[in-house]
């Protein structure tokens, strides 16, 4: 077990993700891909740049990742009515529906993986870490 609570943090963030991505998979999703679904299923139509920086990758990649969510149809690409020069990404009736399904599946996982703590302490656990996020 790491001897820091910084290791300790690492550690639990990455089986969380080994846990998303074997959830994902069957959807045929990335962690990128969800959480850029995700991040699209929150607005009405949203520039690739505000996803790029919503996941914190670079334009490029996140044009990569829109690409195989509007090649799996859950996004289009549609042009912005306000600027031409600029694409909005909206989620799709199956995009909306495979959002759905990921909730689903990570408030499964979620139960699995926290269900092992009391409700006190999960509880005290979400005190703890809403601390901590900025």
């Amino acid at each position: 077990m790491p001897d820091n609570e910084s290791d300790l943090l690492m550690q639990v963030a990455r089986t969380l993700r080994r846990r998303w991505s074997a959830a994902y998979a069957p959807l045929g999703l990335t962690p990128h891909q969800a959480r850029a679904l995700r991040v699209t299923g929150e607005h009405d139509g949203l520039r690739p740049s505000a996803i790029a920086d919503a996941l914190r990758i670079s334009p490029r990649s996140a044009t990569e990742v829109v690409d195989a969510l509007e090649e799996a149809e859950l996004v289009t690409r549609q042009p912005d009515p306000t600027d031409r020069r600029a694409i909005l990404v909206s989620v799709t009736a199956l995009g909306k529906r495979t959002l759905s399904t990921l909730a689903e599946a990570r408030a499964k996982d979620a139960d699995d993986f926290f269900g092992r703590l009391t409700d006190r302490e999960r509880d005290a656990l979400r005190d703890i870490l809403g601390k901590l996020v900025p």
